[in-house]
């Protein structure tokens, strides 16, 4: 079990908003955080990071008396409001000083001053969305269940074009993309009820042993037991 309360909340134009706290008089805790594509902004009384996209799992320690608050952005929604190309972050841990230099410094000071911490973060970084490649919502619908030559035909570009777009949007090329986004969709099936063999069906996988290859590949530990975590 989790032991750090974390919670989601929604957040209008991001993915969620969430929060983590672990007692101080608490064991050190690990969490194994596995590739789902998103991009998280995440404030402690140490500073603010942003993190991932991920290309596999990452241990996150969480030290007792530890507090976070952050904000979460879906699959290629991240770039316009950080600044850079998501490839530019992929599997990274980086101060956001780095890519919005003291802004990000006066955004740190206003969110431990405030007596919300994680509804000062969001406002902030709302106030920055902006429109995301246009081919995002395309990609996403189309890698669910078509080919990535499928998807390029679709919007009328070539496989090297949408691989270069694709990776400025997503951190990953689409075909990694694909991975990663049907490995989340058994994930959430498995994980709501659904039999692993019928999860991995419905989610595109040619077999149950095919699912549980990709989810040691993608989260580097069996299936059974990342879902027990």
């Amino acid at each position: 079990m989790n032991p750090t309360g974390y919670r989601e909340l929604p957040a209008p134009g991001l993915a969620c908003a969430w929060t983590a706290a672990l007692p101080a008089d608490a064991e050190p805790f690990t969490q194994r955080v596995v590739p789902d594509g998103c991009v998280d902004v995440m404030w402690s009384p140490s500073g603010i990071l942003v993190a991932g996209p991920d290309t596999g799992p990452i241990p996150a320690v969480m030290p007792p008396g530890h507090t976070v608050a952050a904000v979460r952005f879906g699959p290629g929604t991240a770039p316009p409001v950080l600044g850079v190309p998501a490839d530019a972050i992929r599997d990274a841990r980086l101060p956001l000083r780095d890519l919005w230099g003291d802004e990000a410094d006066r955004l740190a000071d206003a969110v431990a001053a405030a007596d919300d911490p994680l509804g000062t973060l969001v406002a902030a970084v709302r106030a920055r969305i902006r429109p995301a490649d246009p081919i995002v919502p395309a990609v996403l619908a189309g890698l669910a269940g078509g080919s990535v030559r499928d998807v390029a035909d679709d919007l009328g570009l070539s496989e090297r074009q949408l691989r270069r777009r694709s990776l400025a949007a997503f951190g990953y090329g689409p075909k990694t993309l694909q991975r990663v986004l049907r490995f989340q969709r058994a994930l959430a099936l498995a994980r709501a009820g659904e039999p692993l063999a019928g999860a991995a069906f419905a989610a595109g996988y040619a077999d149950q042993a095919h699912f549980a290859h990709e989810v040691r590949d993608l989260a580097g530990e069996p299936v059974r037991k990342l879902l027990a975590a």
